[in-house]
């Protein structure tokens, strides 16, 4: 039970990072565009729960709290979506591309599926120096309609790698439901395309999702690779600016009674596991990490813009270009 505490201060953290950042948008410190994990918080942290320190993690634009449970400092995250130097990605990545060599989170991604091939890429570079690590990739639901997907599954599997494909299924691609736009729509079941193992789980459950990412991590390490499918719901938007005017209030009001936040909350509280008082404590612990958060992101500098170009390449690269938009290549005849 004491595990299923930790779960829950880590659901907590996330949601109230997340309201945070969504008040820090509102205020225009956020630019950009900007997603949260509201309402997927157990999924998050019963995935990121399986993992070892050593794996790597790659996944879309919607990654604050898989960053979060990674284990990144708060105040680095935030600083990142202010776009400022001390951020994760020193200011030039933003909401949607964090990225943190040190915790092996090797991005988040903007183009729709565009993580899977590097994430597959980064597995065959396990496999070819016969590493003993693991790379998780996730995806939205949408994501499975795409051209990578199937291209870097069918690789997946022939060359039997070092992989975790996980679908984020929030039951909508931005505004489409997953039954409208996906013919099968239970999008575990595609793994079998590639006589690959395929697994769905409820997603509002964090020892299930971790249980379930377990097995497939074993597998993996293996060389089997695997298709994991949490169901779960967002209780906002596509993004921040997304009043989700598709949703009805019944169906909104559905939603937020199911939220597993709360439903982790009752199940501690009614089996004794957390009091009250213990809850309002990890309320009071969160509130003042958020808040430490917020100082540091609003304290740090914006980055020099003569840094642009500076993360390019990993390593220099010959005839490296590091013009600003709007100088001349050649210098003026003359001058």
């Amino acid at each position: 039970m004491s595990e299923l505490v930790g779960y829950y201060r880590q659901m907590l953290l996330i949601r109230r990072f997340e309201e945070r950042a969504a008040r820090a948008y509102t205020e225009a410190k956020i630019g950009g565009y900007c997603h949260l994990n509201l309402g997927e918080e157990a999924t998050v942290v019963g995935l990121m729960g399986a993992l070892r320190s050593t794996d790597y993690l790659f996944t879309n634009y919607r990654e604050h709290g898989y960053a979060l449970a990674r284990g990144i400092d708060p105040g680095r995250i935030l600083a990142e979506l202010y776009g400022r130097s001390d951020g994760v990605s020193k200011g030039w990545g933003g909401s949607m591309h964090l990225f943190d060599a040190q915790s092996r989170l090797l991005g988040g991604y903007g183009i729709v599926g565009g993580q899977l091939p590097l994430a597959t890429g980064a597995a065959l570079a396990i496999a070819y120096r016969g590493g003993d690590e693991v790379v998780m990739c996730h995806m939205g639901d949408g994501t499975t309609n795409i051209g990578a997907f199937h291209e870097s599954l069918n690789l997946a599997a022939l060359w039997k790698l070092p992989i975790v494909y996980v679908v984020i299924n929030n039951q909508l691609g931005m505004g489409t439901s997953v039954e409208q736009s996906s013919a099968e729509p239970e999008l575990y079941k595609r793994a079998a395309s590639y006589r690959m193992d395929g697994e769905r789980v409820d997603g509002n459950d964090v020892p299930a999702v971790r249980e379930a990412a377990e097995r497939a991590i074993a597998a993996a390490r293996e060389g089997r690779p695997t298709l994991l499918e949490t169901v779960s719901t967002r209780l906002r938007g596509h993004s921040v600016v997304d009043p989700a005017a598709y949703r009805s209030k019944e169906e909104t009001a559905a939603l937020r009674a199911a939220d597993p936040l709360f439903a982790l909350a009752d199940r501690l509280l009614t089996d004794g596991a957390m009091t009250a008082a213990d809850q309002d404590r990890l309320e009071e612990s969160v509130a003042a990490e958020i808040a430490a958060a917020v100082s540091f992101a609003d304290a740090s500098p914006a980055p020099d813009v003569k840094t642009l170009f500076d993360y390019n390449y990993a390593t220099p690269v010959p005839n490296d270009l590091r013009r600003l938009p709007a100088q001349p290549l050649f210098a003026a005849v003359g001058a």
